[in-house]
């Protein structure tokens, strides 16, 4: 009989893209994982972590909702880690990524963009190897290159932010766009057991559309098989 692994429950984390006007445009802070890291070993991430109990109580002893909740431990994460000290409200929503498939810890991770303040960056030990500022469009072209290991929510983020001349562009087109809430599927070929990609609602092959299916032919993904990936989105 066939073992079915069971999906695991979630645990909501936050991740903070920090933004700054460069010389050449907009650029975005980058920190190394330790390639030993049990956690994207390797991979250039943004700032964030896990949120905590304490999170979730502000400093009157009020629950607070799962979106401030994020927010906090945004903050506090980005704090230990970089250095940067930012106020809740400087943080714009930007998206919700869960992943549906069976893996052995799951995070609803919220991401947020905010603008760097002017403490310099200073690393946690152990947690991260190195940071760097790049252009969203230098990032994917050094993940193309296969000299920068990204994974998918890093990877569509950088994407999404290529093109913003500045921050307050970046930070008007967010504040104006709907929260997309990616809830990822693995995007499995006909034949093999390993994926070529991940997709998300608004694909023809994503389960679970509302409505019973979508477009044929519509797409909503992005193929991770072989350098460069590729991303594909029509009209959703």
């Amino acid at each position: 009989m066939e073992t079915v692994t069971p999906i695991a429950p979630l645990e909501d984390a936050c991740t903070v893209v920090i933004v700054r006007d460069g010389k050449l445009g907009l650029e975005t802070l980058m920190l190394e994982r330790p390639t030993t890291s049990s956690s994207f070993g390797g991979a250039w991430v943004f700032p964030g972590g896990k949120v905590d109990p304490e999170d979730r109580i502000d400093t009157s002893g009020t629950a607070l909702d799962d979106l401030a909740a994020a927010r906090a431990a945004g903050l506090r994460e980005l704090a230990e880690e970089t250095g940067q000290q930012l106020r809740p409200e400087g943080l714009v929503w930007l998206s919700q990524w869960t992943p549906r498939q069976a893996i052995a810890r799951r995070f609803r991770t919220w991401f947020m963009l905010a603008p760097a303040s002017p403490e310099p960056i200073v690393l946690n030990p152990g947690e991260h190897e190195r940071f760097t500022w790049l252009a969203p469009s230098l990032a994917l072209e050094l993940h193309a290159k296969g000299e920068m290991k990204l994974v998918p929510p890093t990877w569509v983020t950088l994407h999404n932010l290529d093109g913003a001349a500045s921050v307050a562009q970046a930070i008007t087109e967010a504040k104006a766009r709907t929260v997309f809430a990616y809830n990822t599927h693995l995007l499995m070929p006909a034949r093999g057991s390993q994926p070529d990609g991940v997709l998300w609602a608004g694909d023809e092959a994503y389960p679970d559309q509302a409505g019973g299916g979508t477009v044929p032919g519509a797409r909503h993904r992005l193929t991770t098989k072989a350098l460069p990936w590729v991303f594909e989105r029509t009209a959703l």
